[in-house]
């Protein structure tokens, strides 16, 4: 049982929210030396069949306990009668489980379960509104890429499942571990739960390859001065040029696209509270903290110090929820 993850997987899952955090945890065994006994199971075991319609063989979900309890999503929220069944199997894993923990949509069964009631929760962006309405004693958080409140992790769509199970390979094995099975895995190492779901590359969404890479320059270079006429540079464009494509494909100066990049990279950060603001103004590029915070009203309507202390009170919240 120590090292025991046991997955529940049923018709219609997602399988990149399965094979993501099992080759986290199988990556992190071997890099550790401590291997994960990992199980996929399902209600009556045998093969189930994903989304893609690749069929995953499954031992049958027993009574036995197990360290951790992840509850794997589907393509959209679980509807019709087997899901109170579901509901009812992930009561009892979760009761005999150190944590428990969803990918995507399967919040919903954690939800079902009535495990999440006054707790905070997460799930891909697009169903968030949908979970918080139908299960109402949940604090929803539709922009963070996973969550965990008091022993329970939730996680958004997809990719976000890699990013939650680091961190719980973090909590198990260390933070050298987790970097190094990010690095194995050619992932970031790893995006704070607080980070948006989507970027704002994809907002800009721009139909030119020139600015497409400009972009992509602009968020790696961050700390570093990106003038228009480095980025014109970047995009082999005069200064003029690039600003009058970048504003056409865009909607927007490259000098505003530039700053939106700063306060999402710097936003988590903030959140975290590992760092002062100078350390975040510095690594995300503002040449000082009035600047930072100038943007951050823009933006979001809050300083820095305000969307920390909010950050630090949402558990406290959760808590008070449950208590």
């Amino acid at each position: 049982m120590d090292r025991r993850v046991t997955f529940l997987v049923y018709p219609g899952f997602v399988l990149l929210d399965l094979s993501g955090p099992l080759e986290v945890l199988s990556n992190a065994g071997v890099i550790s030396g401590k291997p994960y006994d990992l199980r996929v199971a399902s209600i009556g075991g045998g093969l189930v069949r994903s989304t893609c319609d690749l069929e995953v063989a499954t031992v049958p979900l027993t009574i036995e306990a197990t360290d951790t309890f992840i509850v794997v999503g589907g393509r959209e929220p679980p509807e019709g009668a087997w899901v109170s069944e579901i509901a009812n199997a992930v009561r009892g894993a979760s009761a005999r489980a150190r944590r428990t923990a969803s990918v995507c949509t399967g919040a919903f069964l954690l939800a079902e379960s009535g495990l999440l009631d006054g707790r905070a929760a997460t799930t891909h962006w697009f169903y968030a509104p949908k979970l918080q309405a139908r299960y109402p004693a949940l604090q929803v958080d539709g922009d963070r890429i996973f969550t965990s409140d008091n022993g329970v992790w939730t996680s958004a769509g997809m990719s976000a499942g890699i990013d939650m199970t680091l961190a719980l390979v973090e909590e198990d094995l260390g933070k050298e571990t987790a970097q190094a099975v990010a690095r194995m895995l050619v992932v970031y190492y790893r995006r704070p739960g607080g980070q948006y779901q989507f970027s704002s590359l994809l907002d800009f969404d721009p139909g030119s390859d020139r600015i497409r890479k400009t972009l992509s320059y602009a968020r790696e270079h961050l700390a570093e001065n990106l003038s228009v006429e480095r980025l014109a540079d970047v995009a082999n464009l005069s200064a003029r040029q690039f600003g009058r494509a970048f504003s056409s494909s865009t909607g927007m100066t490259p000098a505003k696209a530039v700053e939106r990049l700063r306060v999402e990279a710097a936003r988590p950060l903030i959140e975290e509270g590992r760092l002062s603001f100078d350390e975040i103004g510095r690594l995300v590029g503002f040449t000082d903290p009035d600047r930072m915070a100038q943007s951050f009203i823009r933006i979001f309507g809050h300083t820095p110090q305000e969307m920390r202390r909010m950050a630090r009170q949402a558990p406290t919240t959760a808590e008070r929820r449950t208590a």
